[in-house]
């Protein structure tokens, strides 16, 4: 996984298969003469020219209801786009890095990536037409990879940007990333939705971010913080990372969705943090050999292997693994409980936990748990706490 700042070198490997297709050509000497209209050896009768036939002329289909040309949405947003800049405050040390960001008010709040920023020097924001301005950082979360800053370039520079609603996209719906991949300013690139639902290594953390866009739309070191829109020219994620075995894109993209910044960045405005809900727990998602070994049904649920001394899930009674057995010639830890379904939502994998939390719970707020344990469901209820800090066991 790569970020998208200028300075991002870590690239986990890709296995690409490539499918070569083949397109065969007859020659026109073996294609088939067909003999006109008449008996063998007679020649046929005259036939009366046709008349010219006159083909109605379809008009050009106009855009789906909702839909910008991609020329359009550039015009329409390019002015909300900025270019993030770090600088060492050591002389002696190269330019930190680069990335992107986007308006997000009119009070001069712009959003990018907290990788972007880092804490590692002087911020300065550049817009489309050249103008840069200082900029101080006002909150960032790590743990969704989120930061505001605020420039200082008065009113009449902020173009803030249409924020839209993730949770509506579709697989193959097409979207535009706006950013400044190697440093060349509001670079426009397009493609379309490859996946929903993704989970993404949070920076320096043993967590996840859930609900992460997947996206075929090029992006590049740079494009770190920019806006992802719709094909309604609305933000609808932050560009974020890329999967790559070369450094450079590959054709797999990943987006914070716009809901997760929507619900993160108030908070960062208002108290310069986001608290994220926490349940305590770690484990792993049930697959075959491991639901047979547990003489499960299905092969869906989260079995729970460690729980977190004094946490929300210790607090309600839930048992982690006690047993290492070989499951597939691999040692792995049961006995615990089988999470099933989160507030009557199904749970596949751990994936389905961590998007609840992250779309509808916060620190405080109650969740009913359907357990198996040694054979029977059960349901428990527990309060969520605040997640540990960074540097914390990775329990969920």
């Amino acid at each position: 996984m790569s970020r998208l700042d200028s300075t991002a070198a870590g690239v986990t490997g890709v296995v690409i298969v490539a499918i070569a297709a083949l397109v065969a050509t007859v020659p026109q000497s073996d294609v088939p003469v067909v003999a006109p209209r008449g008996e063998i050896g007679v020649p046929a009768p005259p036939r009366e020219p046709e008349p010219p036939r006159v083909m109605p002329v379809e008009p050009m289909a106009r855009p789906a209801a909702g839909t910008i040309p991609l020329a359009e949405i550039f015009e329409r947003v390019e002015g909300g786009v900025v270019s993030v800049r770090v600088i060492s405050p050591d002389p002696r040390l190269q330019s930190g890095g680069s990335g992107s960001g986007f308006v997000y008010d009119e009070q001069g709040h712009i959003i990018t990536n907290e990788h972007v920023v880092d804490g590692r020097g002087r911020i300065t924001v550049t817009f489309l037409d050249g103008r840069s301005y200082n900029a101080e950082i006002v909150g960032v979360d790590p743990f969704t990879d989120v930061a505001v800053i605020r420039a200082d370039s008065g009113p009449a520079l902020l173009r803030p940007l249409p924020i839209g609603d993730s949770s509506a996209i579709r697989v193959g719906e097409p979207v535009a990333a706006i950013g400044n991949p190697f440093g060349l300013s509001g670079s426009m690139t397009s493609g379309i939705v490859s996946q929903l639902g993704r989970l993404l290594p949070a920076p320096e953390s043993d967590f996840s971010i859930p609900d992460i866009i997947q996206i075929d739309a090029p992006i590049n070191p740079g494009n770190s913080g920019g806006p992802l829109l719709n094909s309604a020219g609305e933000v609808i994620g932050m560009n974020t990372a890329i999967q790559t075995d070369t450094g450079q894109f590959v054709g797999i993209g990943f987006a914070v969705p716009s809901q997760t910044m929507l619900k993160v960045v108030p908070r960062l405005i208002s108290d310069g943090e986001y608290l994220h809900p926490w349940i305590g727990v770690s484990g792993i998602d049930i697959y075959p050999d491991l639901a047979r070994a547990l003489g499960l049904e299905d092969s869906r649920g989260f079995l729970i292997s460690g729980v977190a001394r004094g946490g929300p899930a210790d607090k309600a009674g839930l048992r982690g693994s006690t047993v290492i057995v070989e499951v597939g010639g691999s040692p792995v830890s049961i006995g615990g409980d089988v999470i099933l379904a989160v507030d009557g939502l199904d749970v596949r994998k751990i994936d389905d936990i961590l998007v609840h939390l992250q779309r509808e719970k916060a620190v405080g707020d109650s969740i009913s748990l359907r357990v198996l344990r040694d054979g029977a469901e059960r349901l428990v209820t527990l309060t969520l706490d605040e997640r540990p800090g960074i540097g914390s066991p990775p329990l969920r």
